[in-house]
């Protein structure tokens, strides 16, 4: 990963490298172990591994900012620049954090144009697996964003904790119009739709604290505390 380059006086990260492999994307797919997978399908997944590779489907890119915490209640927080997140969640996560960090990551348009190509030519496999890789890249460059920020925040001698996103049990989604307005996001193509769902799609906004000591959990946690634990597909768990 490049360093940050400033686009209209807020950080944008490109250049992202982006190493996935058929474990994540099975994952995503929610098909479970590499061994229990048809040989075709693995086949299949390494083929168009290996058309973005070659190709410039993903152009991952990504736009944060740092805001000082100013106060906050039970309800919001309160940002230098009169700027308030709502939702009960973060207060409650980050009780400690001195700044707030908010982020936008997506991978661009181009993938998602293949997947809609593919469907169009009546072949519906290649398109839900390449969809299930998209998933995988924007959960492998958000932990990549992540790692850059928390090399960041250490040079000022602060850590920084796990993320939330809009649309966890007391953060709603309609904070994503919020979100937006606090990074970049034109400078790196991403809207949001009437209903509030992010084009391109393949897109992730997140907020994390930054402070002397911010906690951390894995991603087994953030699943169990999610209302779909019961149901989805695509959960970690501590064995998985």
């Amino acid at each position: 990963m490049t360093e940050s380059e400033r686009g209209c006086n807020m950080p944008i990260i490109r250049d992202i490298s982006l190493n996935l492999n058929i474990r994540d994307v099975l994952r995503r797919q929610g098909l479970g172990e590499v061994v229990k997978v048809r040989p075709e399908i693995k086949v299949l997944i390494q083929e168009l591994l290996t058309d973005i590779k070659n190709s410039c489907m993903l152009e991952p890119v990504a736009a944060y900012e740092y805001y000082t915490v100013r106060s906050m209640n039970d309800s919001q927080i309160l940002l230098k620049g009169n700027k308030v997140i709502h939702g009960p969640l973060l207060p409650a996560t980050f009780p400690e954090a001195k700044e707030l960090v908010v982020a936008l990551c997506t991978i661009g348009p181009g993938l998602e144009e293949q997947v809609t190509d593919y469907t169009n030519r009546n072949e519906p496999l290649r398109a839900v697996l390449l969809d299930g890789i998209g998933s995988a890249a924007v959960d492998k460059m958000v932990i990549d964003v992540l790692k850059y920020l928390a090399r960041e925040s250490s040079s000022r001698g602060y850590e920084i904790s796990s993320p939330v996103n809009p649309g966890m049990h007391g953060f709603p989604l309609t904070e994503q119009w919020n979100l937006l307005k606090l990074v970049n996001s034109d400078e790196i193509g991403v809207k949001l739709t009437s209903s509030g769902l992010m084009v391109p799609r393949k897109s992730v906004s997140m907020i994390a604290g930054i402070g002397p000591e911010m906690k951390r959990w894995t991603q087994a946690e953030i699943c169990a505390r999610c209302k779909l634990s019961k149901t989805c597909h695509y959960k970690v768990t501590e064995q998985g």
